[in-house]
């Protein structure tokens, strides 16, 4: 039982000695929102195609008051990341389970595995005599494969695709060449900049040495309108190849028209859709807040069922909130001690040491301003829960399909008690919420790690912009569960157009396309924690998204999370620990019927591998197959209303994923939903070309998907399942391209390996 104690001991142990900060009075504010015209002025620009012609899209450069935080160093100064994790990473992964229940044990059975070999020859025989074509062989460049780090745990693989570990430090040190010299006018690393970039080959003395890629002979590129790749040696400076991406279908002009917005049996809405008006912030519904303490629903602070023991029975534990931060802030001691006040039995283990640097950086007049302006209206956007939240949450539970739309305004609402930790049950690994991720902050404020100040900068940026222009859309979240998926084996779909570059993201060239989040099963991952990776990164630029981990029951092999209408507030540059927050972002992509944002994202989460060749194996192909599929599907809508999927090396770095692997199976399940891809590369050249030769060979050959999959089944039986060493001596690809091509005198190259 909680027992209400006082903090101030707790202070002094942290040595937090720092002078109270006087609060300004309200007409004495220094902050002061720009002009349209100061808004205007040093804009930058970005290149963006619509409906097949070319504009410039305006970037507003930060609307963030100065007194926010000082400007940030536009250097970016690489930083060495340690050989082991960090006491902070290693507490964000004890708190994951640290055995996922996809990752099945391979089957060992003498039996079984022969029944599996003789399956997968007989069928790969008829399908490679399907498959050739031409009697003009062509020779297969090798393939670089990448090696998950054999020093990585369980609990690092489990973690919300948290710190980035080994790998991390040379894509640290690669970003100088990646952005070119000095005066480069190529754009700043971020979100997935690193992930999967192939390392340095290792020779093998298996397979023959030399290079041939498989764009040669018997090879057209009749598909491609792309730059011509007649030479290897000629193509440095290609940056796109395939179909062009104003080809490409985007939201809103590919979308079915939406029905009117109602509540279903499936799918909660909050607001009164009947005065849903555009511009106008939506009415909540019902007009009295309705409470719900059970197991289906979110457990709101607010309830009149959320208590707080003290000496002499129970009390309301709302009512202690409501007092607590009503009262004025002076101090980083006085957020502290009221966040303890309703959190006593967490007061000698919470740790606020990053609040604490965050507030030690701010000048005098800044600190006013957080203390004065910024926090209390945080707090009173919190403290309205019982007029904004009327409606019980569901929770979206495994195993079911089920939609929730809220408006912006209420899950900034939900986001400010997540700030000042209200939620109740949300601060241990008790079974109740154990299959759930964290909600509040607590463990955001904790630590001394650089990259929690540029977090709280970062959710700062939304809650100044949140609560002085209340934003006025819609936002659904959508867990989609299927019971049916496609026979791989027999899949007669080919594959869809691709564009595939080494420059640009997801979140800007990818405008209107459904943009993937390289999700943990836990989805945002360590966003409330240390982790700072692709998944992280997304959710603080689109913190509505945070707001999923509220409800959300970690991600079941056959589920994804989609959602829509999220609004990006920042922008930024970096990755990992070179991340910076880089000022605010005044979205404006277009809003649908219901007033949400045309922004469509869907967390779906891969395997993590120790070894490199299980992610060959039937079973995980499969899985991995159906996890895309499930994200990329939309059952019912024609594939002409499906909008491009934009997506990258999805399951790579950490995850131990090959990123040529993971962009063909993505290819197949993208072709399987109806979707063409937008395939980012994250500044990797190398792996741009590969892919791009590959699925121009299988849709020069008409490969059906179905022999795909047979034929990367057939790879594991001849190159994987016995191989003596971490990895195989010919690689995916070339192997592929032997069987599709008829050639069995393939001179090929060994993948690459750490």
């Amino acid at each position: 039982m909680d027992r209400v104690v006082s903090s101030e001991d707790s202070s002094k142990k942290h040595g937090e000695t720092e002078k109270p900060v006087r609060s300004c009075p309200p007409g004495k504010m220094s902050g002061r929102q720009p002009s349209s015209l100061e808004r205007t002025q040093g804009q930058s620009r970005t290149q963006v195609v619509r409906g097949g012609k070319s504009f410039q899209r305006q970037r507003p450069r930060s609307s963030l008051d100065k007194w926010l935080v000082k400007r940030p160093n536009l250097s970016l100064e690489p930083q060495t990341q340690p050989s082991v994790m960090d006491p902070e990473t290693q507490m964000d992964a004890d708190m994951m389970d640290p055995e996922s229940p996809d990752m099945l044990p391979l089957r060992s059975a003498a039996h079984a595995e022969r029944e599996e070999v003789d399956r997968i020859q007989a069928r790969s025989q008829s399908t490679r005599d399907a498959a050739v074509s031409s009697a003009q062989p062509v020779e297969a460049k090798a393939q670089a494969e990448s090696l998950t780090d054999g020093d990585l745990t369980p609990d690092e693989l489990d973690q919300a695709g948290e710190d980035v570990t080994m790998e991390t430090q040379s894509s640290i040190e690669s970003v100088g060449s990646w952005m070119g010299p000095k005066g480069c006018n190529k754009p700043v690393p971020k979100i997935t900049d690193f992930f999967g970039k192939p390392p340095s080959a290792t020779p093998s003395t298996s397979a023959g040495s030399l290079r041939r890629n498989l764009q040669g002979d018997g090879v057209s590129d009749s598909g491609s309108e792309g730059p011509s790749e007649e030479d290897d040696d000629d193509d440095d400076g290609v940056t796109w190849l395939g179909s062009p991406i104003s080809e490409m279908r985007r939201t809103p002009a590919c979308s079915l028209p939406l029905p009117p917005l109602r509540a279903l049996d499936a799918h909660t809405v909050a607001i009164r859709t009947d005065l849903l008006q555009p511009g106008r912030v939506p009415v909540p519904y019902p007009t009295r807040f309705k409470d719900a303490w059970d197991d289906v629903h979110v457990k709101m602070p607010c309830s009149e069922k959320n208590l707080f023991p003290v000496e002499d029975g129970v009390q309301n534990r709302w009512a202690l909130i409501e007092r607590t931060l009503s009262q004025t802030f002076c101090s980083f001691r006085d957020v502290k001690d009221a966040i303890l006040k309703y959190n006593a039995a967490h007061a000698k283990k919470w740790d606020f040491t990053a609040l604490h640097s965050f507030v030690k950086g701010l000048e005098s007049d800044e600190a006013q301003q957080l203390m004065g302006r910024l926090l209390p209206d945080i707090a009173r956007l919190a403290l309205s829960a019982e007029q904004l939240m009327t409606l019980p949450v569901p929770l979206l539970k495994a195993g079911r399909s089920r939609s929730i739309t809220l408006s912006q305004q209420q899950v900034a609402c939900l986001l400010a008690n997540a700030f000042f930790c209200t939620f109740p049950r949300r601060n241990s690994r008790k079974p109740e919420y154990s299959n759930y991720p964290d909600i509040n902050f607590c463990r955001l404020f904790e630590g001394s790690s650089p990259r929690k100040v540029e977090k709280l900068k970062t959710l700062l940026c939304y809650f100044k912009q949140v609560t002085e222009n209340p934003p006025t859309g819609l936002v659904t979240f959508t867990r989609q569960s299927l019971s049916r998926f496609p026979e791989w084996e027999s899949s007669e779909k080919r594959f869809t157009r691709l564009h595939i570059t080494c420059e640009g993201t997801i979140e800007d060239q990818g405008h209107g396309m459904l943009q993937v989040d390289f999700a943990n099963r836990f989805v945002g991952g360590g966003v409330t924690a240390s982790g700072l990776v692709q998944e992280e990164i997304r959710f603080l630029i689109n913190p509505e998204l945070i707001v999923s981990r509220l409800f959300t029951e970690a991600l079941e092999s056959n589920e994804c999370l989609i959602i829509t209408g999220t609004e990006q507030y920042s922008r930024y540059r970096g990755y990992a620990e070179t991340y910076r927050w880089d000022g605010g972002c005044d979205d404006q992509t277009p809003r649908d019927r219901w007033q949400r944002r045309c922004t469509e994202i869907v967390a779906i989460d891969a395997l993590r591998f120790r070894n490199f060749l299980e992610q060959f194996h039937p079973d995980r192909l499969t899985r991995e197959l159906n996890k895309a599929y499930c994200g990329f599907a939309r059952p019912g809508v024609p594939s002409q209303h499906l909008s491009a999927v934009a997506t990258g090396n999805w399951g790579c770095g950490v995850f131990g994923g090959d990123a040529r692997l993971k962009a063909l199976l993505q290819m197949m399940a993208a072709a399987e939903a109806g979707r063409d891809v937008v395939y980012f590369t994250f500044g990797d050249a190398a792996l741009m070309r590969d892919v791009h030769r590959m699925h121009t060979l299988l849709t020069d050959r008409d490969v059906s998907l179905g022999t795909v999959y047979t034929l990367v089944e057939e790879y594991f039986i001849c190159e994987c399942r016995d191989c003596p060493g971490r990895c195989p001596a010919v690689g995916l690809y070339a192997f592929i391209a032997e069987r599709v091509m008829g050639d069995p005198d393939s001179d090929l190259s060994p993948p690459h390996t750490h």
